[in-house]
């Protein structure tokens, strides 16, 4: 007996004990507050404002525009005319809604009139839009309103290229090309093409589809409407990838063309040029782009502005910009659109890749000067040269990046271009508008204000839209004339329903690099019942470039950038900050930081980041540490709680490139770098010593794969099952090493979805919440998320 009172003594002591511990868990357990998340998501947050910027649509070779603007008194629709400094309602909305009304015999909401593919018809000047599938015009100078015909299957024409005299229409059809004239419902149509196969196509976006329908070609159209250019990818050496579309009724495989960095067969360029009035498929030239020095070169092509095509006022020259495939050499050409033969006006090298993201070109009156982006000197600026291809002058000069051309005045001779990091007391990342002359002189900044400019210029003369912003100031919109004065304000950001559910701008701040002396930039969100006095985990949104970085520049309420404010509200302090590496606009060191090392480059800037903020911040807790991100985020955060196991304590990623060997071969041997090696090689002769020189392409690239031994922490890998573009087998390989170390982790697909998430995001994002909640704050609530998510589309 004594025994047994003993041994139930013990586990009466056993079981207090073990009680005491799960409600000492319990009690430090936070309760996530996702009621509070849920009224900052992006979609209630856009309820909440409407639009926050002007979307300035320009009437061609006038200085006049129409934009729609939704606030808290519904969609509006206003007309301005710059030149007057006028603007105006386009019309009244509750005579129009009167009007339609009538027409339909049922009753319109003037406050949200639904008018579809409202635009402005030069030609006849009016506006025209549909209501239920019905046609109708609306008279600006009298406020009239006409009713045409019903809205027929194909009266848009989505097919359709027209010409800038809206006499010919283009269009591809069983991969060639074909004319037909425009506004003739019996007009005849003329092939131009009979090379087209599949990939080796003259459609767009459509190269795997065989069709006898009507479909949109990859012809564009010179201003004079003589002559139209067609660039045409080759795709039929290169190697095939597939995903299945696992919920159809019976499931489907998706092929498509898949060039991979290393690989032998690569695509292949061509542009082909044509007269509209000789319609016969023997008027088509082939242009002499190729450079045979170059192996696998690409004349245009990924990552140019405007493909690398450039047009000037007529149609007798084409200018390309021409590439090597270790992308450090650059060709300007000029091609002559009836010979096909072309000349280099002139030639660039810039290792250890040419920043072709923003690279660009002007011709400048036919052809009598150039416009030319470089970094030659470290940082982005314009250089003129004359029409034989030689350099006259540097145009703007600095160490600061001049960003893409707004407008060019060739009479005032006069440049208008985005510009950053020019003021020291402004945020590099702030684009600024700048004009100065052709000659380098006379530079002045038009956008006195310290936030970042979004910029939309006029057709005709030199007036401007401006929404300017901050992250923690809403977006004002004005109109600026050519010396930049603002000349009529447009509207301003209403965020008053914001304020009252307790929203709070984000914060922006600045920390040093790993290396302790480059200055990087970027957001905080904190919740909105912020207590400084108490212990927050902090939460790292990352992608690491090098395009762009993950935070916002301006203000913003829609997006991943914006997502941080919901997540914040759960009970975190989430940042968002660049790396070197990250940005090309900072300057070419920093742009290129990351070369080489395309997996490891920004994780020591990230995780410095944040030991600075904890050190500067007491109210964040640096043993509780989340990273998430998407795509090259994904890759990222991954690669981060592998690298810093210690350190990083929750991961959750995203279609993840964790294997960038598999990745396309544009981002990843751009990025991380291709070798050329040439050998000769012996051929099979009679005299036996006849030799020939073969180039080969090697890249090889570290990967998460590698490091899956490292995990501690909680790891969240999620993936769409169609993603065309980082396929599923990044993810896969991630999972099958983590399961080969014998590591915990999570996994989650999307069936069907591509590499962007659509309708099952809202999913995602509570799930990331719950992710996040349970590992960081130790809410293991029931996981219940009610999400309506629509029944799945067989042609989704």
């Amino acid at each position: 007996m004594g025994f047994l009172h003993s041994r139930r003594a013990s586990l009466c002591v056993l079981f207090t004990f073990c009680l005491l511990i799960v409600l000492s868990s319990t009690a430090n357990a936070q309760r996530t507050n996702f009621e509070q998340a849920e009224r900052f998501t992006t979609q209630m947050m856009q309820k909440m404002t409407g639009d926050t910027e002007v979307d300035a649509n320009w009437i061609e070779e006038q200085d006049r525009f129409w934009y729609s603007y939704e606030n808290q008194k519904g969609k509006n629709w206003f007309f301005v005319d710059a030149a007057d400094r006028r603007k105006r309602p386009l019309f009244d909305r509750q005579q129009l809604a009167a009007q339609l009304s009538e027409s339909f015999n049922k009753a319109f909401d003037y406050k949200d009139l639904p008018l579809k593919d409202f635009e402005y018809n030069t030609k006849d000047g009016l506006f025209t839009f549909h209501v239920d599938s019905i046609n109708f015009k609306y008279e600006l100078q009298n406020n009239r309103l006409i009713q045409g015909d019903s809205l027929k299957k194909e009266s848009r024409k989505d097919w359709a290229t027209y010409s800038p005299d809206s006499t010919w229409i283009a269009y591809a059809k069983n991969h060639n090309l074909y004319l037909m004239r425009a506004n003739d419902p019996d007009s005849a149509e003329y092939q131009l093409t009979t090379s087209g196969e599949r990939w080796y196509s003259f459609q767009a976006d459509e190269g795997d589809t065989t069709s006898n329908k009507k479909l949109r070609s990859v012809a564009q159209w010179f201003e004079d409407s003589n002559k139209l250019y067609a660039p045409r990818r080759d795709d039929r050496e290169v190697k095939e990838l597939w995903v299945i579309h696992s919920l159809k009724e019976r499931p489907t495989l998706e092929t498509y063309k898949y060039p991979m960095p290393g690989e032998e067969h690569v695509p292949q360029h061509e542009i082909w040029t044509f007269r509209a009035d000789t319609l016969k498929s023997t008027n088509g030239i082939k242009l002499d782009i190729n450079n045979p020095e170059w192996k696998d070169d690409v004349p245009g092509g990924a990552y140019f502005n405007n493909g690398g095509i450039y047009t000037g006022t007529g149609s007798d020259y084409l200018y390309i910009l021409r590439r090597n495939r270790q992308w450090n050499k650059i060709d300007v050409l000029k091609a002559n659109t009836t010979t096909g033969n072309s000349e280099v006006l002139f030639s660039e090298e810039s290792n250890p890749y040419f920043n072709v993201m923003m690279a660009n070109l002007a011709v400048l009156n036919g052809g009598e000067e150039y416009l030319w982006w470089s970094e030659r000197t470290g940082w982005g600026q314009y250089y003129l040269y004359d029409s034989e291809g030689n350099l006259k002058n540097r145009i703007t000069n600095g160490y600061y990046t001049a960003g893409d051309i707004v407008k060019i005045d060739t009479t005032k001779r006069t440049l208008y271009f985005e510009g950053y990091g020019r003021e020291e007391d402004l945020n590099p990342y702030y684009a600024q508008l700048y004009k100065i002359n052709f000659d380098g002189s006379d530079m002045e900044r038009l956008t006195p204000e310290k936030a970042t400019h979004e910029i939309s210029e006029s057709d005709k003369g030199n007036f401007f839209v401006d929404n300017f912003s901050r992250v923690n100031m809403p977006t004002q919109s004005v109109l600026r004339d050519g010396d930049g004065d603002v000349i009529l304000e447009l509207e301003q950001t209403d965020i008053s329903r914001m304020k009252e559910v307790g929203w709070k701008a984000p914060e922006p701040f600045s920390i040093k690099a790993a290396d302790d002396a480059t200055d990087l930039y970027g957001v905080m969100w904190k919740p909105s019942d912020f207590d400084s006095t108490k212990s927050y985990p902090i939460i790292s949104y990352v992608y690491p470039g090098p395009q762009t970085e993950p935070f916002p520049i301006g203000f913003t309420l829609s997006g991943s950038r914006a997502q941080p404010a919901a997540l914040a509200q759960l009970g975190f302090v989430v940042v968002a900050m660049g790396q070197r590496g990250g940005s090309p606009i900072r300057s070419k060191y920093y742009h290129n930081f990351g070369y080489g090392n395309l997996r490891d480059y920004p994780l020591p800037d990230n995780k410095y980041g944040i030991e600075q903020l904890a050190a500067r911040h007491s109210y964040i807790d640096i043993n509780r540490v989340g990273i998430y991100g998407h795509s090259g985020g994904g890759f990222m955060s991954t690669a981060a709680i592998l690298t810093y196991p210690d350190f990083y304590d929750v991961a959750w990623s995203e279609s993840g490139n964790h294997d960038n060997n598999i990745y396309n071969m544009w981002w990843s041997e751009i990025h991380d770098g291709v070798k050329k090696v040439t050998r000769e090689v012996k051929t099979d002769s009679t005299s036996g010593d006849s030799v020939k020189t073969e180039t080969e392409f090697k890249s090889s690239i570290e990967t998460n794969i590698a490091l899956a031994d490292n995990l501690k922490g909680h790891l969240m890998l999620t993936t769409g099952t169609a993603d065309d573009n980082v396929h599923p087998s990044n993810t896969i390989r991630m999972a099958n090493a983590l399961i080969k170390a014998g590591k915990d982790f999570d996994y989650m697909i999307l069936p069907d979805k591509p590499h962007g998430y659509g309708d099952y995001e809202p999913y995602v994002v509570r799930r990331r919440w719950r992710y996040f909640a349970e590992h960081l704050l130790g809410d293991y609530r029931p996981n219940e998320i009610n999400i309506n998510i629509p029944d799945y589309d067989e042609d989704e």
